[in-house]
């Protein structure tokens, strides 16, 4: 049986369907980096999609949630808010349909049918923003209902909220850590909220400070890597810190989105739009090296994209 995670305050037995998250598979790239890729070097990937709520964004949600329980902030009466792509709207769902909490979330508007559909599978009240505005519009509507509102809703805040990137320094890098037997050598991962790179950056070195951490954000504002942020043309995450980074890569749309067709071809990985940008970047990192061990997170599956017929046509 699986360990749950070791933020996770949880029994040797699974009792609560949040017991499971944590503890993804990491799996080795082999047939997609074959040629690319120098023999010395190995490039694993992690699939969050594992988590009960299908996306890395469980990790997160729990621990925001948790800690605003532990410090008394959740009664009977309080609504829950935040903004999301869809991945973190859905995570939360599911915890508040457990918990029994009152959850509003701010979604774009042009977020797809499957998000949309399992948002409301879990009772969530959606608020749609301006599509053209992206995650941004979402965040800026999130703080304007709680200005215009005082005292009616609990802002979680992703994007601010400490407890994001905590759950992956004492989860998701710890998790790496000992799936590797220590070997790892690189640490490449996607810009959304940050909080997967951020705390499993500190995570890891503070195992090994030799670690080399890589992030990986769109080229340019303009880009259809969705979930992603290109940090110099949006609203920057209170919890990014750019100087965390060895390095910053910006990932081309077309190529990402054509690896991530690749990876269900040849890998039988089905993993979402973001997946295609971290294979991207740890592939960049991984054809310059002579030896080492590159690890990736891919954060979603790609069965929630399946209407969007651009990513697979």
């Amino acid at each position: 049986m699986t360990t749950p995670a070791p933020w996770l305050a949880s029994g040797p037995f699974t009792v609560s369907i949040l017991d499971r998250i944590g503890n993804t598979p990491l799996v080795r790239l082999e047939r997609i980096t074959r040629g690319v890729v120098p023999a010395g070097v190995e490039v694993w990937a992690k699939l969050e999609w594992f988590n009960p709520g299908g996306s890395v964004k469980d990790r997160a949600a729990y621990n925001i949630i948790h800690s605003m329980e532990t410090a008394g902030h959740i009664g009977p009466d309080t609504v829950l808010l935040d903004s999301s792509s869809g991945n973190t709207g859905i995570a939360y769902g599911m915890i508040c349909a457990i918990r029994g909490y009152s959850l509003t979330l701010c979604l774009p508007k042009n977020a797809n049918r499957e998000r949309k559909r399992i948002l409301r599978a879990y009772g969530v009240q959606i608020v749609e923003t301006d599509p053209l505005e992206g995650s941004d519009g979402a965040i800026r509507m999130a703080k304007k209902l709680v200005a215009d509102n005082p005292g009616k809703y609990l802002y979680l805040d992703q994007y601010g909220n400490e407890a994001n990137p905590r759950a992956h320094e004492l989860g998701t890098a710890e998790e790496i850590w000992a799936q590797t037997g220590g070997r790892v050598t690189h640490w490449v991962a996607t810009l959304g909220t940050s909080g997967s790179f951020m705390g499993t950056t500190r995570g890891l070195k503070k195992k090994n400070a030799a670690i080399q951490c890589i992030s990986v954000q769109p080229d340019s504002p303009f880009h259809g890597l969705e979930g992603l942020k290109h940090m110099e043309s949006a609203i920057v995450p209170a919890i990014y810190d750019p100087a965390l980074a060895d390095r910053d890569l910006g990932a081309p749309t077309e190529p990402c989105i054509e690896l991530r067709k690749r990876l269900a071809r040849e890998e039988g990985i089905l993993a979402g739009v973001s997946a295609g940008a971290a294979l991207w970047g740890a592939m960049e990192v991984a054809r310059g090296l002579q030896s080492g061990v590159v690890v990736t997170l891919f954060p979603d599956s790609g069965e929630r994209y399946i209407s969007e017929d651009h990513l697979w046509d």
